[in-house]
């Protein structure tokens, strides 16, 4: 087989070290964004250790963004008292939030948030949350989302989740967790590799390859009931799984007819329509945002390139051709707004991760590393998590589109691969 980079896992299975795994993903972040938002976060007031847990998670995911930089604030700051703007000011802080804690009626706690602009003296928002103790983490992820929100302009991603797989002492293990790398669960356990995993539209399922069957199979997995189908199971190899828009379809690659090919099925595992018929390996399917186009990697020209085909399909001849720079461009992400399209270019012997604008075809690097593979845009198309090696062992990275912001997620001591950020869910 051609181009075998493209796919490794499906030739030789998973490349992981064995050794035991820590469950959580730890984040380090490498990197900051120039020009970031003097923001302070006092700690709530009412239930303390509540009140604390909350703000040091707001925190972190502010700061993890790269958007923004944490002034120290006086602590602590109800929501209904008036904050001490002309000390804020002095330490250069633009907003400020806090926030109270108190017990409720039914055993949750309700907690109160106040954003407020610095320097203008005004309220920007007074958000309230009902939620129990377990809920602290998720809960503080919907008020950094709110902070972000209100501050950027954009949707903050805090409250998304992320799934990768993790490998030691010959386990797999296919992982949910929040956008932190904390609240980790495993959603499939095996002895066999479990590659691909992608979200459906509405964050409730979860298709993935797995290799139970002694070869790769497409199953869809309801994350609430844990109950999965088979989606793809034909003769040969049933690959590289990718969900339509509208949740109801997957593109697969499936070499049922000899190479590997793009195929279209129903969610439910009924049907399969072949996109194209190509004398090269066509594999790497992922459906534009509008779902008019689909995005795949083909040495049709005779190297990896990415290409487009209309998502009705069509003759070999009408797919157009996307990457021209370099002699290896594989693994199409396109952006939540169809503006720009994440990949792996092959750069002086290195694989690293590049985006391009779809408009004018100009390309940036965006890491440095030698072996990145399997990005994945988070649902504002701010950051993209990819996968890649240091020190000979996987772990899962995060870039900024525009390269500035740089994280690390890794797990001690085991290998982590094939991340897969979940959608944006009100």
């Amino acid at each position: 087989m051609k181009f075998t980079r493209i796919f490794p896992a499906l030739l030789a299975g998973v490349a992981f070290c064995a050794s035991p795994a820590r469950a959580q993903l730890t984040v380090e972040i490498t990197g900051a964004g120039a020009n970031r938002l003097p923001v302070a976060i006092a700690d709530f007031a009412g239930e303390r250790v509540v009140g604390q847990a909350l703000t040091s998670v707001v925190r972190a995911d502010l700061e993890r963004s790269g958007l923004f930089r944490m002034v120290d604030a006086p602590a602590p700051l109800a929501d209904n008292a008036t904050p001490p703007f002309d000390e804020l000011r002095s330490r250069g802080a633009d907003a400020v939030a806090g926030g109270s804690v108190a017990p409720a009626a039914d055993g949750r706690y309700e907690t109160r948030v106040r954003l407020s602009d610095v320097p203008k003296q005004a309220v920007l928002g007074t958000p309230a949350y009902l939620h129990t103790g377990a809920q602290l983490r998720a809960t503080a992820h919907r008020i950094a989302d709110f902070i972000y929100e209100k501050l950027t302009g954009e949707p903050g991603v805090f409250s998304t989740r992320i799934a990768y797989v993790v490998k030691s002492t010959g386990r797999y293990e296919l992982k949910i967790a929040d956008a932190d790398g904390g609240n980790d669960q495993a959603a499939l356990a095996s002895r066999e590799p479990i590659i691909s995993p992608a979200w459906s539209p509405d964050g409730t399922k979860l298709a993935y390859v797995s290799f139970e069957a002694k070869k790769p199979v497409v199953y869809v997995h309801d994350l609430a009931s844990g109950r999965r189908h088979v989606a793809a199971n034909f003769k040969g190899s049933n690959s590289a799984p990718a969900w339509s828009p509208d949740g109801k379809q997957l593109a697969v690659v499936l070499t049922k007819d000899g190479s590997s090919q793009l195929y279209v099925v129903n969610a439910d595992g009924s049907g399969a329509t072949r996109l194209a018929s190509s004398s090269g390996i066509d594999t790497e399917p992922r459906w534009s945002p509008d779902g008019q186009s689909i995005f795949f990697t083909s040495d049709r020209g005779g190297s990896p390139q990415i290409y487009r085909i209309a998502a009705g399909g069509g003759s070999s001849g009408s797919a157009e051709r996307i990457s021209f720079e370099g002699s290896y461009n594989v693994t199409p992400r396109p952006s939540p707004d169809g503006k720009s399209l994440a990949f792996v270019t092959r750069n002086g012997g290195r694989f690293q991760l590049a985006v391009m604008d779809l408009a004018s075809k100009q390309v940036q690097i965006l890491t440095d590393s030698a072996k990145d593979e399997s990005p994945t845009f988070a649902p504002n198309g701010r950051m993209i998590l990819y996968a890649t090696e240091i020190g000979g062992r996987g772990v899962l990275a995060a870039v900024s589109s525009d390269g500035r912001v740089k994280q690390k997620l890794s797990v001690q001591a085991a290998d982590v691969r094939e991340p897969a950020w979940g959608p944006l869910v009100r």
